[in-house]
Formats: C-alpha cells, sequence, structure tokens
C-alpha cells in the first residue's frame, strides 16, 4: 500500500461520486449532500484526474460508465469502512408498512445510542430495488414475489398465517374458519399489483388448490383493503400481520383452514457485500426480536 500515493485523494471526491451514482445526477447529488452542482462537479471531475478515467457519461440521463462501475462498490465499502471507525453509523432499514409498525420499534430499542436507524417504507418489489442501488442496507418484506437478482441473499425471519377479512355484517364474519373454494365464489380483494403478475401468496393459495378466482380490487396496503371491505366492495385475503396491526372497525377476522400457504418474511441484504459494524448489530437485533 502507498501511503503517499494516498495524500493525493480527497474524501470528498469519493462521497461525490459515490452520491452522483446513487441519486442519478449532479444537481440530484448536491441536494442531498447539500453542496451546490458545480461543487460536486469539480470533485467528480478531480477524481477522474486523479485516477485516469471517465466515471460518468454526462449525456441525459447521467449514467456510469464501465469504470465508474467498477469504481463504485469500492468507493462505498470505504465509506462504511470510515463510518464504523467509532463502531457506530447510519443503518439504512427498509420495510414494508406492517412489517415496519411491528418490528422496528424494537429493533431501535435494541440498539445503542451510537447507531442511527432511518426507516425506509415501500412495497416489496420497491425495497428490492432500492437495496439493489444502495439507497437501504437491509430490507425486511416478503419472500414472495421472488426477488429477481441473485446478488440478494436473505434469511427466513418468520411465518404468518393467510386470512379472510369479512364485513362484520356478512353472513360468514362469525365463522369459525372458512375455505379458499367459499372465498373463490367471493369478490375478493386482494394483495398485490393491480397489474403485476400473481405471485403473491394469496394467489399462490388459489393456485395450488385448483382456484383461479379474479380479484375485484388489489392493492399494496393493508388499509386500503380494509376500507374496501369496510365499506362492502369485498372480501379481504391477505397475511395477519398486515391486518392485525391495522384499525379493525367494522370487519372481522376469519382463518383460513385450508390455505396450504403462509407468509414467509424475509431479511434481505446483498451477498456480494461485506456488513459494516452497524449493520451486523443491526441484524442480530433483527433476529432477536423476530425469533
Amino acid at each position: 500500500m502507498d501511503l503517499n500515493a494516498a495524500y493525493g485523494f480527497r474524501m470528498d471526491w469519493i462521497v461525490s461520486f459515490v452520491a452522483v451514482a446513487r441519486y442519478g445526477g449532479f444537481s440530484a447529488a448536491g441536494k442531498a449532500v447539500y453542496r451546490g452542482q458545480s461543487r460536486i462537479s469539480e470533485h467528480v471531475a478531480e477524481l477522474e484526474r486523479a485516477i485516469g478515467v471517465q466515471l460518468f457519461d454526462r449525456t441525459h440521463p447521467t449514467s456510469l460508465t464501465p469504470e465508474g462501475r467498477a469504481l463504485l462498490p469500492r468507493a462505498e465499502e470505504i465509506l462504511r469502512n470510515l463510518q464504523s471507525l467509532n463502531g457506530g453509523g447510519e443503518v439504512r432499514f427498509g420495510a414494508y408498512p406492517s412489517a415496519a409498525a411491528w418490528l422496528f420499534p424494537r429493533v431501535v430499542r435494541r440498539l445503542p445510542d451510537s447507531i442511527r436507524l432511518l426507516l425506509v417504507e415501500g412495497p416489496s418489489i420497491d425495497l428490492e430495488s432500492a437495496l439493489l442501488r444502495g439507497d437501504i442496507d437491509l430490507a425486511v418484506r416478503p419472500v414472495h414475489p421472488l426477488v429477481t437478482d441473485e446478488s440478494l441473499v436473505h434469511e427466513v425471519l418468520w411465518r404468518e398465517p393467510l386470512t379472510a377479512v369479512f364485513p362484520d355484517k356478512h353472513p360468514l364474519a362469525d365463522a369459525e374458519s372458512v375455505s379458499l373454494a367459499q372465498l373463490a365464489e367471493l369478490p375478493l380483494i386482494s394483495i398485490g399489483e393491480a397489474d403485476g403478475p400473481r405471485q403473491f401468496e394469496s394467489h399462490l393459495a388459489f393456485a395450488s388448490a385448483g382456484l383461479n378466482p379474479e380479484s375485484a380490487f388489489r392493492t399494496n396496503q393493508p388499509q386500503t383493503l380494509l376500507s374496501l371491505v369496510r365499506h362492502g366492495l369485498g372480501v379481504g385475503v391477505t397475511n395477519q400481520l398486515a391486518v392485525t396491526t391495522a384499525n379493525l372497525d367494522g370487519v372481522r377476522l376469519v382463518p383460513i383452514h385450508d390455505a396450504g400457504v403462509d407468509r414467509q418474511v424475509g431479511l434481505f441484504t446483498r451477498g456480494d457485500r461485506g456488513h459494516s459494524p452497524s449493520l451486523a448489530k443491526v441484524i442480530e437485533a433483527v433476529r432477536a426480536v423476530s425469533g
């Protein structure tokens, strides 16, 4: 290692480079790190001159060159290592809303004050993209829909059953349990994207039973599902945690005795990158709370 050569580099060059890569442009990077766009441009240009390669294609939209893509994980590793020198740091915690409502506060209480945990909520598919972009450091999301990038690895934290959600005046609202066949005859409200593939657990449960009901509505938000049910627009099918952490006025939860499929919730991280001490402590806390 040439220590003298290291004096030729400034840390703010590396910060500006990572910021442009992460936020997709010089202006957005400047806003994110509270620097002027011209200063960000100067930093990146100085870094390019120092290492003798062009890091960005500056045509619109700004994109990394092959050399920039090769440098990015190394630059991010430098920043992670620097941040972890004092055993503390900032960890960006991605989670879908119902998991965040239950899990996040319990994890925060297990962490030392030196670790700052930032919550980023979103649908499962958005969390996958955010983790790949480096916008979050970990994601707690359902295993289904399956991730599409092999660089993401996961461990299952918990399993939870599917449940039916009825308006409280519905004839089946007081039933001890219902079957998939009974639900398939009713207008259904399910978790999923309106035009997306049927990879969510409720769709897999019906498919495994040889049933193919049409959803009257699909939504990614448990509160929206409950509101649609409450207003008599259908019967909901979703995972139990999503609705037990929400307002249940005007609805009833009924077990599905033959669902055959449960929701597996996983902790996802980048398998191609190491964990900083701060991230490792957060992962340990997540496991302790979930276990």
